[in-house]
């Protein structure tokens, strides 16, 4: 299979050349092709890849493309995972949040808004790009907000554009980590749980970053039960930490990580103003040093520089909101970063080789959630073969979760016309009508000074 990377010289590149290297199956990538606008960035991946791949007979070929429809020409498979004005987009996001006393998350409310409305533009011309040159490829979306650039791209794709995301995966494993540990299920029971094998069914359903685990079936029997019913057991992993026991057996689910944004958005925007710097000025200086430094050693240094800065990211990952809940640290377990790469090879497989998989992904509803329209993309455990995924039965979503899942639906669907009519009071009514956004006012603001910091959205007028 060939295999285009697009933001190729993205940090998180190394995970996915990884897994494609540690595949020995018949029918594996052979090919990668790699495509970025920063040429420094590419090249700095290049090198790291070009190391990984010394020791591995048969490894993958790499190909540097500088033109997108050079890499998705005949490709298989595009993996999309792009980052519209960089970790410095990122930081002007949390600056101006900050300003206005708002949560500036990259993913959700005015963060995440901000963020696709820049971000948009791009991902509909690799779509139509892929449409023109390459309409039989496969689009693996994990660019941010990945729902929303899902359901932007499937206007153009249809069903051959699918979004993928780690977060329900790590929820699932961390959650059977604590059952396998209390002996409630078999030891090992989590090694496959979410990337296509196993005993396990997840009932978890919503949106991307806006779900819930209702249930967790064994071998047939569910047993999120056993979890509930002990408060020790829940707050031994990071989402029941992060939540509270107390909080958990209200609501007789697992909440997604990124719902502690909902539920507790008052103490994470105080816990944020109290830190020096906030976690896109982290990334941002911690990336451009590593590249600049990437830039100057052999590709053996600079795959063990990557990975000990990988590190170091994953430890202060959602720092503001563990301040918040009064955690620590996070484990160790919750340290080894990926999960998205395990289940952009199972779609791979299972869609080249038939190969069915049992996969947690953002597709089109198609009457799996009553209250929502037929093509809104959701995030549900799904069967994927030859034909493409097609979503599992999941439980109706809870009373507590149906009208925040409708109300931040509709914000995504404003959001995709915002920019296809470059319409601002489209804009502006995203901003307004989310959650996490407290007001008209507020949302103007917001946009103003976003449009100030960045020139793609002069177009919304």
């Amino acid at each position: 299979m060939i295999l285009a990377l697009l933001g190729g010289g993205g940090f998180r590149v190394p995970l996915v050349f990884r897994t494609l290297l540690a595949d020995r199956t018949d029918g594996r990538v052979t090919q990668v092709r790699l495509h970025d606008t920063d040429g420094v960035r590419l090249a700095a991946m290049e090198k790291i890849l070009v190391a990984m791949a010394e020791a591995v007979p048969d490894a993958p070929r790499i190909m540097i493309c500088s033109e997108l429809a050079d890499a998705v020409r005949g490709a298989d498979f595009v993996f999309s995972a792009i980052r519209v004005g960089g970790t410095k987009g990122r930081a002007a996001d949390e600056r101006i949040a900050r300003e206005l006393g708002i949560l500036g998350q990259e993913t959700t409310g005015f963060g995440g808004i901000s963020y696709a409305l820049r971000g948009l533009p791009v991902a509909l011309d690799i779509a139509r790009t892929l449409a023109d040159v390459n309409p039989e490829a496969w689009l693996i979306n994990f660019t941010n907000p990945a729902g929303i650039v899902t359901e932007a791209s499937r206007e153009i794709l249809g069903d051959r554009v699918i979004g993928i995301c780690d977060s329900p995966i790590g929820l699932a494993r961390r959650v059977l980590g604590s059952l396998e540990t209390a002996g409630h299920v078999p030891a090992g029971t989590a090694l496959d749980v979410g990337v296509g094998g196993g005993d396990v069914r997840l009932d978890y359903a919503g949106l991307n970053h806006l779900g819930w685990l209702q249930g967790l079936q064994v071998r047939g029997e569910d047993v999120l039960p056993r979890l509930l019913e002990r408060p020790d057991l829940l707050e031994s992993f990071e989402e029941g930490r992060l939540f509270g026991a107390e909080w958990l057996r209200t609501l007789g689910s697992i909440p997604n990580e990124y719902l502690h944004y909902y539920y507790f958005a008052r103490e994470t925007v105080e816990a944020d103003g109290r830190s020096e710097a906030t976690r896109g000025v982290f990334l941002e200086q911690q990336q451009d040093g590593f590249y600049r430094a990437a830039d100057g050693v052999v590709p053996a240094e600079a795959a063990l520089l990557w990975e000990r800065t990988r590190q170091r990211r994953e430890e202060t990952y959602m720092a503001s909101n563990r301040e918040a809940a009064g955690v620590a640290e996070r484990d160790e377990e919750d340290l080894e970063a990926g999960g998205y790469d395990r289940v952009a090879l199972a779609i791979m497989h299972a869609i080249a080789h038939d190969r069915p998989a049992q996969l947690v992904l953002n597709v089109a509803n198609r009457g799996t959630l009553e209250h929502l329209p037929e093509d809104a993309v959701i995030e549900v455990p799904c069967l994927v073969d030859a034909a493409g995924p097609r979503p599992l039965p999941v439980s109706p979503l809870p009373a507590h979760a149906l009208g925040l899942v409708q109300t931040v639906k509709h914000v995504e669907r404003t959001v995709i016309r915002a920019v296809t009519e470059s319409r601002r009071d489209l804009a502006i009514e995203a901003l307004a009508l989310h959650p996490l956004v407290d007001g008209v006012g507020v949302a103007r603001r917001a946009f103003d000074l976003s449009r100030a910091e960045f020139p793609e959205l002069v177009a919304l007028r």
